[in-house]
């Protein structure tokens, strides 16, 4: 080949210069702009979390006194818009002390009990005012005779204090523990009443 044969860059293929140099800088604008607009102008706002928390001990204990009983507390029902939390109410059951032993394995074999259930709502509404949504039916299981010896169903709208993330976060925790409360009295009754004849 020729040095005359390459003058001419266009017809082998390789762009000019020129070309070249702009293509390159063109892609950086682009790019020095989509990282400014990512990175977005000024400060980034922290992240709040919010966690539900049962009721303390305290609360739970003007109830009558404890029983022989196991209990197993198994995930309810619900929509997969809902993430599982039985957690509290096995925390605020156990926390009691009324209970030989709450748990929420499903393996425990010593189990005699167990607390199973189905969720409808947990959710802010905002009608006439901002209020925390509970919902739920509870059912308390023996499971030596496999039959339900107590049903409950809780529903209940906790005021917000505010329109506000935190008031909303608020009035959702108050619910779950008024919740547990709720469960804790009406399985210790049952109990208490129960007889395996």
């Amino acid at each position: 080949m020729r040095l005359s044969d390459c003058s001419n860059s266009r017809e082998v293929g390789m762009p000019a210069p020129g070309r070249r140099l702009g293509k390159i800088s063109g892609a950086f604008a682009i790019g020095a702009l989509l990282a400014a607009g990512l990175s977005g102008c000024g400060s980034m706002k922290p992240i709040k979390y919010y966690q539900l928390t049962h009721p303390p001990t305290s609360t739970l204990g003007n109830s009558p006194s404890p029983v022989d009983a196991t209990l197993l507390v198994r995930s309810f029902q619900t929509s997969h818009l809902y993430r599982e939390d039985r957690d509290a109410l096995a925390r605020g059951l156990r926390s009691s002390g009324h209970f030989k032993s709450v748990t929420t394995l499903r393996s425990d074999s010593s189990a005699e009990f167990s607390l199973i259930g189905h969720l409808y709502a947990f959710r802010e509404v905002g009608t006439g005012g901002v209020v925390a949504r509970l919902n739920f039916d509870v059912e308390l299981m023996d499971l030596k005779l496999g039959k339900a010896i107590w049903r409950h169903t809780y529903n209940h709208d906790e005021p917000s204090s505010g329109k506000t993330v935190a008031g909303v976060a608020a009035a959702m925790d108050k619910n779950v523990q008024l919740s547990v409360q709720e469960v804790h009295d009406g399985v210790l009754q049952a109990l208490a009443n129960y007889s395996r004849k």
